[in-house]
C-alpha cells in the first residue's frame, strides 16, 4: 500500500437539527463512491450515524464507548457497512456513561485520539459525528482532528451558536490541537424559496469566504427518508437532488484536500 496521509475530520456544530449526522454519513458514503477508504466514527449517544448505517446493535455488542474506557482496541469494534463501502464505530446510549467516566481523566481530551493512531494507516478519511453539544465527547473528537466540518442551516439563530463554536475551536488550538483547521461550512437543508436562507448565505459569504464550501444541499426529503432504512441517500435515491448534492461535496471536499496537500 502506498504511504498516503489520512485526514481527520470531525462534523460539528453544537446546534442541533442541521443536518450534521446527515451529512456526516453521506459525506463518507460519497468519498467511498470516489474510491477513498473511509472511517466513519459515531461520538453521538444518540447513535443515529449508527442506526442510519442500517446497524441495529445488540446488548452485548461493542461500540466506541469500550474504545473509550480503554476496554477494547477501535480496531476489534470496527465493523465493516458492505452497502457503503465504509467502516464504522458504532455508537449507542452506553456512551453517556463513557463521556461520565471521561470527566474523572487528567488527559479526558486525548483519549480518542490515542484510540485512533492505530487505525489512521488503514484509511485515506475518518469523520467523526459529534454530539449537538460542546460536551467531552466533542472535545475528544476536535483534539483527535485535522480539521473541523460545520454543516449550518441557513436561518435565523445560526450565526448565533456558530459564534459559541468558533470560540471552542480556539480553545482546543490554544490549549491541546494548535493544529487544528476549520475545513469549511456546508449549508444544509437550504430552500431556495426562503429569502431568509439567502440572507444568511451572504453573511457566510461575507463572513468566511472561501472557508464556505460552494457545494449546497437542499431541503430534499429523499435525504430525510434514507437514514430510516439505514441507507446513505446515494444508496435510496441516487438520482435524487440530495445524493447529487453529496456527491457534488465529496467531489469538492477532496479538491480541497489535494489543494491544501499540495
Amino acid at each position: 500500500m502506498t504511504q498516503h496521509k489520512c485526514r481527520v475530520v470531525a462534523v460539528a456544530n453544537q446546534k442541533g437539527g442541521v443536518g450534521k449526522t446527515t451529512t456526516a454519513l453521506n459525506l463518507a458514503a460519497g468519498l467511498a463512491e470516489l474510491d477513498r477508504r473511509v472511517l466513519l466514527i459515531d461520538m453521538d449517544p444518540q447513535g443515529n450515524s449508527t442506526t442510519g448505517c442500517g446497524v441495529e446493535l445488540e446488548a452485548h455488542e461493542a461500540t466506541v464507548c469500550e474504545v473509550l474506557l480503554n476496554e477494547k482496541p477501535a480496531t476489534d469494534v470496527v465493523r465493516r457497512i458492505e452497502g457503503m463501502n465504509i467502516d464504522l464505530l458504532p455508537a449507542n446510549g452506553d456512551l453517556t456513561a463513557a463521556e461520565v467516566a471521561l470527566l474523572e481523566l487528567e488527559d479526558r481530551a486525548g483519549v480518542l485520539k490515542e484510540e485512533l493512531e492505530p487505525l489512521r494507516s488503514r484509511y485515506h478519511h475518518v469523520l467523526i459525528d459529534c454530539p449537538p453539544a460542546l460536551n467531552v465527547l466533542t472535545l475528544n473528537a476536535l483534539t483527535a482532528a485535522d480539521g473541523i466540518l460545520i454543516p449550518m442551516q441557513c436561518e435565523y439563530y445560526a450565526l448565533e451558536g456558530l459564534t459559541a463554536l468558533l470560540r471552542t475551536i480556539e480553545q482546543v488550538q490554544d490549549s491541546v490541537n494548535p493544529d487544528l483547521q476549520i475545513e469549511g461550512l456546508v449549508r444544509t437543508m437550504y430552500d431556495v424559496r426562503n429569502n431568509l436562507s439567502g440572507a444568511v448565505s451572504r453573511q457566510l459569504q461575507e463572513h468566511f469566504g472561501t472557508k464556505l464550501f460552494t457545494t449546497v444541499i437542499p431541503r430534499n426529503v429523499r435525504v430525510a427518508e434514507a437514514p430510516s432504512y439505514g441507507q446513505s441517500v446515494l444508496q435510496y435515491d441516487r438520482e435524487s437532488r440530495g445524493a447529487i448534492a453529496y456527491l457534488g461535496l465529496a467531489g469538492e471536499y477532496l479538491r480541497r484536500c489535494r489543494a491544501a496537500s499540495q
